[in-house]
């Protein structure tokens, strides 16, 4: 049996080749840092695959570019980050209310403003709340690793056009600029027909079709927004994390993508000490791991949320575990770079009581 090859990248450049196995036909980029290494892998790799590459004059018309793909039925990504991602997020509500798969990836930098272009978890509310206008849900997904960014990438296209719905990969400058060893696969079956029974492709032979997100109608918009809800409640089946150490934790911490990754260090030399800490890693950000939480909850574990940020993900860890337990909250400061060891008062504190 032979070793799968395995090829050293940066996450990226992981995210770009995970794309190209995923079967991307269009990218539309635009330069901001630490998410450029993506649209330069691209502007070559797509050509050499066949499809589509485009240097968008601007964020915005990335973003729309991305629309007007997805609406034709076929896979399309943009990347960018913070700053830019906020610039999307008028689009990004169009193909939402229009049910048009695209997937976006967002290497998140320091904010607010245009902060700096060290790593950053400050875009968690605007990932996973909406960032735009309207009750809307994004599926978001938060790699831990260079693999994992090459592996959800292929699925964030999967789900994309499961549900028809815009896919959010949310990394960071740690996860975007690092290299690690990946293992490179191409996902098998992929439909040549997705998207033919309802995207835009000419209407010759068959009745025309119409994408929107404009109801005006009496009703019309209260029935597409319930029909927006039910297919939100059905994403709950996509909820995924990685559990570590939980099993006899009397403290479990809770983090998400690098700083899951840098925590699990921390726990490891604790749990060398005697320490009973665990860690709940949170994959998919929407949906949340609420019902896990709150099965540790009663359980009897205390809990301690830690964020590359001033608190954001630790608000949906509370809400999943109200009514047994409370999470107490470490922030790392946006601007300074975490090392496993930044981590370890603050578990001890927690763990403490």
């Amino acid at each position: 049996m032979s070793t799968p090859k395995r090829i050293f990248v940066k996450g990226n450049e992981a995210i770009s080749r995970g794309a190209l196995a995923a079967g991307v036909k269009c990218f539309f980029g635009y330069p901001i840092t630490p998410q450029n290494d993506i649209p330069e892998f691209m502007s070559t790799a797509m050509f050499e695959a066949g499809g589509q590459f485009v240097q968008a004059e601007s964020e915005v018309a990335a973003a729309n570019m991305l629309l007007g793909a997805a609406g034709c039925g076929i896979r399309a990504m943009t990347s960018s980050s913070s700053p830019g991602m906020s610039l999307k997020q008028e689009a990004i509500s169009y193909m939402a209310g229009s049910e048009l798969p695209g997937v976006l990836v967002n290497v998140s930098r320091g904010g607010p403003g245009l902060g700096d272009i060290g790593p950053s978890q400050g875009d968690y509310f605007q990932s996973v709340k909406g960032g735009g206008h309207g009750d809307y849900k994004l599926l978001v997904l938060a790699p831990g690793t260079v693999q994992e960014a090459y592996d959800l990438t292929i699925k964030a296209f999967d789900l994309a056009f499961k549900y028809r719905n815009p896919v959010l990969v949310l990394a960071d400058a740690i996860i975007g600029q690092m290299k690690e060893p990946v293992v490179p696969w191409v996902p098998e079956n992929l439909d040549p027909n997705e998207g033919q029974d309802w995207g835009l492709q000419g209407a010759k032979d068959r009745d025309p079709r119409l994408l929107k997100s404009l109801f005006l109608d009496d009703g019309a918009l209260a029935g597409q927004n319930q029909k927006l809800q039910a297919k939100y409640q059905a994403m709950q089946a996509e909820v995924d994390q990685e559990l570590f150490l939980t099993e006899d934790a009397e403290l479990v911490v809770v983090a998400f993508g690098s700083i899951g990754r840098i925590v699990k260090s921390t726990i490891r030399k604790l749990r060398a000490q005697g320490h009973k800490v665990g860690l709940v890693r949170p994959i998919t950000l929407f949906p949340f791991p609420s019902e896990v939480l709150l099965n540790l909850a009663k359980e009897g574990k205390r809990f301690l949320t830690i964020e590359h940020n001033m608190g954001q993900m630790v608000e949906d860890v509370r809400l999943s575990i109200r009514t047994v337990a409370d999470s107490a909250f470490h922030g790392q400061l946006p601007g300074n770079l975490p090392t496993p060891d930044d981590f370890e008062e603050p578990i001890l504190k927690a763990l403490e009581g």
